[in-house]
This record gives structure tokens, sequence and C-alpha cells, in this order.
């Protein structure tokens, strides 16, 4: 430590300096907070096991000096690094839960967050949710998240990466839903045959190529098998529409997550009437399918796949 460190007394001090330092070296900010101070807050409570929601009036409290060791140790790597502040902490929250997320997964962030702690009303009427499919599960947060908010639902997780499906199972112990949740091994629907869901949900890869070359730094952290989409994003998400029909109950409905890519979706399917998700808190490229919908167009959706 130096001795401009060194005079970083108080928790206020080192959220201050940390903030001041994010935004000197330019860093981005995108995996749970989206600002340098809340970023340096983020840090700098986690390295002192003190909560999120600390009182404003322990912000004047002085640490040791062993703590501030700690706090420039994080604040070192999330500048030299690059890493997001959630895989240097290895957790990050989602519809109100908190996740263990390591490299192997992406880190939460879905919009479909408040679908969740909504019961994904009203897209289902008056149905009873007793089955869902959350598709490219990585952390397992999204499936994990609707099993803790709709305790009656059964879910299936689904990943085709071995590495991100421990993180999930991990997850799936810490908030106690054995019992409600299946971790399955798979490329999409492969090992789901004659298996039928009320929702499928998904966050699958969708960025372009173009928009790939362009992310920040703390993106490339990221597992590119979770983010990469293909040239135009939609790879994946064009098996996602040809084969999840097969696997939707009658009244059922597809939630995925396209992101930027939404624009070339449309292009791609020009008749289809997606229903694109407006979301209070923020966020976007989330539509919806019933599955009459995808039974009306699945010869278009197969043929393209097919190309």
């Amino acid at each position: 430590m130096t001795q401009e460190t060194n005079a970083l007394a108080t928790i206020l001090d080192l959220v201050r300096w940390g903030a001041s330092r994010f935004n000197e070296a330019a860093l981005f900010f995108g995996h749970g907070t989206d600002n340098a101070i809340d970023e340096a807050a983020f840090l700098v409570l986690h390295a002192l096991h003190l909560p999120s929601d600390l009182s404003a009036v322990y912000m004047q409290a002085t640490v040791t000096a062993s703590e501030r060791r700690k706090v420039l140790d994080l604040f070192s790597r999330r500048i030299e690094e690059r890493l997001p502040a959630a895989y240097l902490v290895g957790e990050a929250w989602f519809a109100g839960l908190p996740f263990h997320v390591t490299p192997e997964v992406l880190i939460p962030r879905s919009p479909l967050a408040e679908v969740i702690e909504q019961g994904f009303d009203p897209w289902l009427g008056d149905g009873q949710v007793e089955t869902v499919l959350d598709l490219c599960t990585g952390s397992g947060c999204i499936g994990i998240a609707t099993a803790v908010h709709l305790p009656g639902v059964q879910v299936d997780l689904v990943d085709i990466s071995s590495a991100a499906l421990e993180v999930a199972r991990r997850n799936v112990a810490r908030h106690g839903v054995e019992r409600q949740v299946r971790i399955v091994h798979s490329d999409l629907f492969a090992a789901l045959e004659g298996r039928k869901y009320d929702i499928i949900v998904s966050n699958p890869p969708y960025v372009g190529a173009e928009e790939m070359a362009g992310l920040p730094a703390e993106y490339h952290q990221e597992p590119v098998l979770a983010l990469a989409g293909g040239e135009d994003g939609l790879d994946v998400v064009a098996r996602i529409l040809a084969e999840a029909g097969s696997h939707l109950a009658a009244g059922g409905v597809l939630l995925v997550e396209v992101g930027n890519s939404a624009d070339a979706l449309v292009a791609r399917y020009p008749t289809v009437p997606f229903l694109w998700l407006e979301f209070e808190r923020g966020g976007g490229g989330v539509f919806l399918l019933t599955a009459e919908q995808l039974e009306q167009y699945r010869s278009g959706f197969q043929r393209v796949t097919a190309k």
C-alpha cells in the first residue's frame, strides 16, 4: 500500500477512491451495476463481509489495515484483469436471489427476472403452471428462481456445458430446490424426447459476430459458448424455434431472450407475430410465442433451420 491509500480511513473513503480509479481506467459496467460508485461499493461491502443494504450511518466507520488491503486487492484485479465484479466475489443477484457464479457461466442479468417474480402472469391466463424448462440454463438462475417463486412447479435445467451444470447444481443445493429441479446435460432438446412443458424459457447465445467483436473486455471474460450466436446471432435461436413446438403442452408458451438480435429475428421471420415483452426495470429483446403459434409456423421454422 502507498501513502495515498494509507490515507483511506473509512468505508466511504474506499468507495469514493475506488470509483475514481474505475472511472480513470474506463472500466465497463453492466454485470450487476451500471456505474463506478455502485461497483466500488459492491466490492468494498463484500470484502468487509457487510450487507449490500448497509445503513449509511456505517459509511464513516474506520477500516483496519488488513481490511483495506483486501479491498484494494479486489480493486486492483477489477482494473488490471477487467474481471466483472461478480466473478471476483463469486456471486450475483437475480430475481431477488443470490447465485454462485464462475467464469464458466454468464453473469445473471436477464430482464426475465421480472416475469419470474410475477409468476409468468398473465401469459398463461388461468392455466396452472406445472412444468417449466430452462433451456441454456448456465448458472441455473432462471429455472431456480422460477422454482423458488413458484414452489409447486417442476423445473428442468438444460445446458450443453457440463461445467455450467456443475455451477447450476451448486445453486440448486444453495436454494434447497432439489425436489423441484432436475438437471439435464443436453444439446437443446436432444435429451428431452417425449417431455412437454407448460413454459419453455431460454436465454440462449444470441450475440452476432459483429457485436461480439465490439464487446468490452469485461464481456470477453464470459464463456463464448454462452454468448456467440453465429453471424446474425440466431443460430441457436432458430433451432429453438424449429424444435420447441414438440415440447410445449397445449396452451403453453415459449419465452426467449434475443437482445440486440431482435431486428435480425424479425427480418428472418417477417410473418411471425412475435410478442415483445416490456419491462418496468428496463431491458428488452424478449419475445413470446404460444404453442399454437409455434405449430402454425412450424414448417417455416424448420425450413429456415434446414438451409
